[in-house]
């Protein structure tokens, strides 16, 4: 996909992302503690079904399960050879859900370590890790790119530049943020839509987080420098934490839509949900678009 297209296709209308992933894959039996990329690979059909059910609630863009599939946090399971394999398969497996009725993103995140002087994370090593996945998404033919649950400001630009080394892809920006909108290794919401549409983020915005009842300030402060769409794709409210250590997210499909029409209004242009939604939060999202976009979509 070109940058160009992917700009005409937020101007005509709200676009709706997917939900969430790894909520969704434990519900359906994915153990605690494997490496979700090859739990997947093991056993396709639960991704294939979430995938299907958001692309018929409405999904525009679903994201490959490729969240840590670089070396760095492969490692943690002794599979820090698979990169080029797993995210192959996994971009393979999202596209054989889409069936061509929504774009795949290839998904990126955050290896966990603070770039340096905070942390022990050079930029180049950080570069590298990132250009790996990258490349092998590409070649697996994902149609765009998503730097997604970030703890820094500078950890993402460089997943940016690496993607830039790499492709013309449009590369989605976004970051977790903590109730005033800081990173939780650096920056800042606002700062993150500055910095990183100057470098040629396609969308820069904030996933995760918390419930969206609680973004409406920080969507409209980052509306006030953006020059790109802002992404916004939160939890389903803060979650509780059961006696069998499960977390238990309070906000049900038609709340969620709810409050996500109040961040539409503040700016937000491209919208899912993250931690504890599911196809039924995407439905409702796409039941309400047209009041989002104020016209017919």
């Amino acid at each position: 996909m070109k940058k160009e297209e992917f700009a005409a296709l937020c101007e005509k209308k709200t676009v709706l992302l997917d939900g969430a992933t790894g909520s969704n894959l434990m519900k359906a039996g994915m153990p605690r503690g494997v490496c979700t990329e090859a739990w997947v690979c093991e056993h396709p059909q639960p991704l294939l079904a979430l995938q299907r059910a958001y692309v018929q609630a409405g999904s525009d863009i679903i994201y490959a399960p490729t969240f840590s599939a670089n070396r760095h946090s492969l490692a943690r399971h002794g599979l820090e050879h698979r990169v080029r394999e797993l995210n192959t398969k996994l971009v393979a497996l999202s596209r054989e859900a889409a069936e061509g009725k929504a774009l795949v993103a290839g998904d990126l995140t955050t290896t966990g370590v603070p770039l340096e002087p905070m942390g022990t994370m050079s930029y180049q090593t950080l570069f590298d890790l990132y250009r790996e996945q990258i490349e092998a998404l590409c070649e697996a033919e994902a149609d765009l790119l998503v730097v997604e649950t970030m703890l820094a400001v500078d950890e993402t630009t460089v997943a940016l530049e690496a993607a830039q080394a790499v492709c013309d892809l449009p590369v989605l920006c976004s970051l977790t943020v903590q109730a005033d909108g800081s990173a939780y290794f650096g920056g800042d919401c606002v700062e993150a839509v500055q910095t990183l549409q100057e470098l040629g983020a396609a969308a820069v915005g904030i996933n995760c987080s918390c419930g969206p009842e609680q973004l409406v300030s920080l969507v409209r402060n980052m509306r006030r420098v953006a020059k790109v769409p802002l992404l916004v794709k939160p939890n389903a409210g803060l979650p509780a934490i059961s006696d069998s250590g499960e977390a238990v997210y309070p906000m049900g499909a038609a709340e969620f839509a709810r409050h996500m029409a109040a961040l539409c209004d503040a700016g937000a242009r491209l919208v899912g949900g993250c931690c504890g939604t599911t196809p039924e939060f995407i439905a409702e999202l796409n039941h309400r678009r047209k009041e989002y976009d104020g016209k017919e979509s």
